[in-house]
């Protein structure tokens, strides 16, 4: 094989310092000071470092004082159904949890108050006729009773909620494939 590109210039030698090296000689027993910028002080007294003479740093007039805020633009471009329905399951048990913990605490507060054996009483004077007492409210919704109803809801909607996030998942994959996702913009916090 042989060499088309013609005559080529000869190559240039460097004498410097290698990249590991230092470039100036130093005293073994006395510390590194690296090169000082803006013609600060050398650390023997003296002189400037760099050959200026009486040259200070000043801040520019314009210059920002607040720190600039890092920001990325993300678009979420698939949702994963599987991760979608464990999360979604997690947080319709725990909002069934709260639902039943609400419904006792309430039923307790408005049983305290006096709601039910009011209301009850009211109700059967209303329904009652000489023969009967008419209809009992506090038997009717007694804790108990409260409590299994307020269990089947918080089940029920345990069941759709991860249904529906879930089918959300996919219906999101599929919108998103036409239209690109959804673009979010995050800001580095300072």
């Amino acid at each position: 094989m042989t060499d088309t590109r013609g005559q080529q210039p000869p190559y240039e030698t460097y004498n410097g310092p290698l990249p590991g090296e230092r470039a100036g000689a130093q005293q073994p027993g006395g510390p590194y000071h690296p090169p000082q910028a803006y013609g600060a002080a050398a650390p023997g007294g003296g002189g400037t470092a760099g050959g200026q003479t009486g040259a200070v740093r000043r801040p520019r007039t314009g210059a920002r004082t607040t720190p600039r805020t890092r920001k990325a633009r993300l678009r979420v471009a698939k949702a994963d159904p599987w991760s979608v329905m464990k999360v979604s399951f997690l947080l319709s048990i725990a909002l069934g949890i709260c639902t039943v913990v609400a419904a006792a605490v309430l039923w307790m507060v408005m049983d305290a108050m006096g709601v039910f054996s009011t209301v009850g009483g009211t109700i059967s004077e209303a329904t009652g006729s000489n023969e009967s007492n008419g209809f009992d409210l506090q038997s009717f919704l007694s804790l108990p009773r409260v409590l299994m109803f307020t269990s089947v809801i918080a089940v029920i909607d345990v069941v759709l909620m991860t249904a529906l996030a879930t089918l959300g998942a996919f219906i999101y994959n599929l919108s998103a494939g036409f239209v690109g996702g959804v673009e979010l913009t995050l800001a580095e916090d300072e």
